[in-house]
């Protein structure tokens, strides 16, 4: 089930954030100061519970426990992490139709040499348009998707 997450899934999101962009991003950013010195489990968590705002826009993918998570805001998909343990089992589909459908997201950001999310948007209708931007912070380029 697909539901707006609340603080108890504080923890669980902020673990499947850490460890899915440790596993998505370390090959692209090669920055393992940021990876395992300054993305870390508990102050993530931390910041989500004493600053419940933080979870607005913020739904779960919920079957026994938090699988996945998707952040919208507005009519853009800002973030959609499965848990790698369960990858590959429909759950980012859900994420992202469910933003399509029911949220109305229509475009997101992505990394540009991030091409397994690419493809993975494309499937679900997205299209790679011209306008791209430096992902704050970093010398690597993010590319907007429309659908």
């Amino acid at each position: 089930m697909i539901r707006q997450a609340t603080i108890d899934d504080a923890s669980r999101i902020a673990e499947i954030l850490v460890f899915t962009k440790r596993m998505n991003y370390r090959e692209i950013f090669q920055n393992d100061k940021v990876s395992f010195g300054e993305m870390l489990v508990y102050p993530l968590a931390k910041k989500y519970i004493d600053n419940p705002d933080e979870l607005d826009g913020i739904w779960v993918y919920d079957d026994e426990f938090v699988k996945g998570m998707i952040h919208i805001e507005e009519n853009q998909i800002v973030e959609l992490y499965v848990d790698t343990f369960f990858e590959n089992e429909g759950i980012g589909s859900k994420l992202v139709e469910f933003a399509i459908k029911k949220m109305n997201c229509d475009f997101l950001w992505v990394l540009e040499k991030n091409v397994k999310a690419i493809r993975f948007y494309q499937r679900h209708g997205f299209v790679i348009t011209e306008e791209k931007q430096y992902e704050e912070g970093t010398t690597e380029y993010i590319i907007k998707m429309k659908r």
